[in-house]
Formats: C-alpha cells, structure tokens, sequence
C-alpha cells in the first residue's frame, strides 16, 4: 500500500478489530449478475472486472475494513476447462487482487480516512470442482498433490502484494495442512479458516486438531470459520483462541441453507449484528461475513464494533 492510511495489516491486527467484507456472490447478483456459472464470480474478472470493483465499494462504504478479493474460484485448473491458457489465467487471479487494490485506492479518493486492506481469496481444491466438495472434503488426493494444487495460485496472488491470503472455506485438516506447507515463504501474512458443522471441520476431525495445526506456523497470522451457521461460531472462537493463542477470524453465513437440488436458498437468517459484540469478547479479531451477509448487516457489524 502506498497511502499514509495504510498501517501495516498485522499492526492493525494487533491493535484492535477489523471489520470483513460480506459474500462477494451475495452483492454481485444483488447487482443483477448471473453467478451460475461453474467459475462463480470468477467469471466475472474476465467479462465485467467493473462490476468487482463495485462490489469491494458497496463493502467499504459499509463500514468494512477488509475486501475479501474474488479469487475463491479463480484457479489455473478451472480456468483452463474454459480453455483459458495458463498465461490469461494469472492475468486474471492477478487481476482479483488489483481490482480490490483499485476499489481502495477509489475509497481513499472519495474521503475514506481509515486503513483499508485487501485479502486475497484462496478457496478449497473443492471450490475449483465446483460441485460442492468443499463442504466434504477428503478428495482423494495427498497432501503433497494438494500442496502442489495451491502453489502456483497463491504465487501468483502474492505478487500482486495483496495485506494478506485468505486461506478460507477449509474442509479438513488434509487441505489446511497443505495449504500451510504451500504457503511458506511467500512473504505475505496468511489467515486460515475452516467450514465446520458444530464443534467439527466439514470432513469431520475435531476443531482443536484442525486449529492446532496452524500454533506455530509463523505465517499464519488468525485462525478461526467461516461459511458456517453463526451458532457454530462462540465454541469455534474458544477452541482456536485457546489452541493457538492467535487472533480469531469469523464470518459466518446469514443461517440459511442453501438447497443444491433446486439451486436456492432455504430458511431464515439467524445472523444479527449484535452477536458480533460476544465474538469480540471471546477473541475474535477479524469479524464479518460471508455468504448471504451483504452490506447492510456489515454496516450493522461495522456500527455494532464501533459502539
């Protein structure tokens, strides 16, 4: 970052409470975009960047300190199903993280006069299969072969000098292991988050060995879940603040369940801003939202922390 405003993302971690950004998809199609496709909002960086601009801006003018960039999907694997080169395909998981550069550079334009950060998105190997697999885990692959998988995509998001990697929606303790293997010197703060059920990870280990994997790897700066049920969220930040003595990180999902027959989601949300205040108590310091949660309930959050 180049403005005065730009305090050092792990300072600011350890001064206080960063307010996230909510679900990336949750704004885009409340714009009126199509996310159907397998690549999600990923298609997005090819056929209307613009749009992801839009929505890092919707966030900020929320309250939110940290944009969380659209790369969740953005893989060179799935990119070239769609017959995008090697060679495009970092043009665009690059591009994720400029965009979220540019939406903070127009935010500090308009008046903004607080730090602002980015996050570069690194989905599960699950997210690339675009089948619902992250929510299972146990692929069927090592953890070398997993490593091997996020590599070359964390490189490329690093370059771009992103605040930190959002090592997010992990389903089990395979991939965060290879995710902690992958992301070694690379130079850039990293925070790892699960998706669990319960006290659980989504393939089923117990969240104090999930958690403990990441104690005393230096490169990982919080630890918590996120793109779970907001209920899951209290016993998860004891256990991980507990376990590894870092700051938490929590964004969960409004609590509605997301029905993959008929492509829609069911239920009402359970997610209010005032849970945020308990969150905080119990350690965690990275607080937002993920699927479902758009900028009105992050303003909430951003109101709620700031009280």
């Amino acid at each position: 970052m180049t403005s005065d405003l730009a305090l050092p993302f792990t300072q600011a971690l350890a001064a206080g409470t960063l307010v996230l950004d909510g679900g990336m998809s949750n704004q885009l199609e409340s714009a009126g975009h199509d996310l159907s496709d397998e690549l999600w909002s990923a298609r997005l960086l090819a056929e209307q960047p613009e749009a992801i601009t839009e929505a890092h801006l919707a966030y900020y003018e929320a309250g939110a300190d940290v944009a969380i960039t659209a790369s969740y999907q953005a893989t060179f694997e799935g990119f070239a199903r769609r017959g995008i080169k090697h060679a495009k395909a970092t043009e665009l998981i690059s591009l994720s993280v400029e965009l979220a550069l540019d939406a903070t550079q127009e935010a500090w334009a308009k008046g903004f006069r607080r730090p602002l950060y980015v996050a570069a998105s690194v989905g599960p190997y699950g997210a690339m299969l675009a089948d619902g697999s992250e929510y299972r885990g146990r692929y069927g692959l090592s953890v070398a072969e997993l490593a091997a998988f996020h590599r070359p995509r964390l490189e490329a998001l690093a370059f771009v000098g992103p605040d930190v990697l959002a090592l997010e929606t992990i389903p089990d303790t395979d991939e965060a292991e290879a995710l902690l293997r992958a992301v070694r010197g690379l130079d850039v703060p990293a925070w790892l988050s699960y998706t669990v059920a319960g006290d659980r990870t989504r393939a089923g280990q117990p969240l104090e060995e999930a958690f403990g994997l990441a104690a005393d790897v230096d490169e990982i700066v919080a630890v918590g879940v996120n793109c779970c049920a907001p209920e899951d969220v209290d016993g998860a930040i004891e256990t991980a603040a507990r376990v590894t003595g870092k700051p938490v990180v929590v964004y969960p999902n409004s609590g509605e369940a997301w029905d993959a027959g008929a492509r829609a989601w069911t239920g009402r949300s359970s997610f209010t801003p005032e849970q945020v205040t308990g969150w905080r108590t119990a350690g965690a310091r990275l607080i937002g939202g993920c699927c479902r949660v758009g900028p009105e309930a992050i303003a909430g959050i951003a109101r709620t922390l700031a009280a």
